[in-house]
């Protein structure tokens, strides 16, 4: 198949245009040339801005776009109406964060979607991505009547990972010693490795799928502490647990930078998504152990490490926690 890819060298968009080209497709990427411009000698590159800088790409057709980067309506609009006579369809690589409610647990793709107060907003933060992508999903939608297909993954891990959100977890578990671990071991936790949600992806466009899926989590339930044990045993460390409780951590004053990934109790649905459409359909999801093993080797030998606790902060914070009543 012919592919368009928007984006395409960065984490998710990477490991799409790796599965792309590993099977065989043809791939053209279209970005700025700022992000690993070095990349995929194998595939066609295209210089260009989405905002406002499209015009190399008029006059071509592909079987499909799959728009990786997409985070503003005017944006993901303005690219899906140059597109809509040049691609049989249009593969949206949408978020969970859609969702309004995430104290509900166990939704599904007809759950109800957030909406912005101000719906001409171009700020994008943590009380405006959802609404934005809602917005952009629906951009999509109109350009595409009955041929887009849109992706919702949540947490997305592995290597190549930039945000450093679960990696920062697993690499603090092999320092070893006393370590903090946020809320209850019992707490649901869920996410997709980058390599899955690409290979679920292209799969998709390959079969020329359309509609809407959760593509997110694993086949199997996974809970924070399974994870981290896992993350013990594989890497051989001794490490002390002390599983914090929300009240006393919702006191400390903390940023979702200190406890990247974590969801008090009142959020955990983002970590119970139903995603039996998308397991019906194909997604497969390697053994966690493998993704945790791979994102590990990455990271210390190329990770970005920005996110966790300091040491001699969370020392801190585990001593008030023994402190107290």
């Amino acid at each position: 198949m012919n592919l368009l890819i928007l984006g395409g060298t960065k984490f998710v968009g990477r490991h799409i245009t790796c599965t792309a080209l590993l099977r065989g497709h043809q791939v053209t990427l279209f970005n700025r040339g700022q992000t690993n411009a070095n990349l995929f000698s194998d595939a066609e590159k295209i210089s260009g801005d989405r905002d406002g800088g499209l015009d190399a790409l008029r006059g071509r057709m592909w079987d499909a776009v799959i728009d990786v980067n997409g985070y503003l309506p005017r944006v993901v609009s303005a690219s899906a109406e140059l597109l809509r006579e040049a691609a049989e369809r249009y593969v949206f690589i949408s978020t969970l964060s859609v969702y309004a409610d995430f104290s509900v647990q166990g939704q599904d793709e007809t759950a109800p979607l957030a909406e912005l107060r101000d719906p001409h907003t171009e700020v994008i933060d943590g009380e405006t991505y959802g609404g934005l992508k809602v917005l952009c999903e629906r951009a999509v939608a109109r350009m595409f009547p009955a041929r887009a297909l849109i992706l919702r993954p949540g947490y997305v891990v592995g290597p190549y990972d930039h945000t450093d959100r679960m990696t920062a977890w697993w690499r603090r578990i092999t320092r070893g010693g006393a370590m903090l671990a946020p809320g209850s071991p019992d707490a649901p936790l869920q996410f997709i490795d980058g390599r899955d949600l690409a290979a679920f992806a292209v799969d998709m466009v390959e079969r020329r799928a359309t509609g809407i899926y959760n593509a997110n989590g694993l086949a199997v339930h996974l809970t924070w502490g399974e994870c981290f044990d896992k993350v013990e045993m594989l890497t051989g460390t001794d490490t002390d647990f002390s599983w914090v409780g929300e009240e006393f951590l919702r006191a400390q004053n903390l940023s979702g930078g200190d406890l990247p990934m974590f969801a008090y109790s009142d959020e955990a649905g983002i970590f119970t998504m139903n995603n039996h459409k998308a397991l019906a359909a194909g997604l497969h999801t390697r053994p966690v152990t493998e993704t945790i093993r791979d994102t590990l080797l990455w990271d210390a030998a190329e990770g970005v490490h920005k996110l966790g606790l300091n040491a001699e902060r969370e020392q801190e914070l585990l001593r008030a926690w023994h402190a107290s009543p």
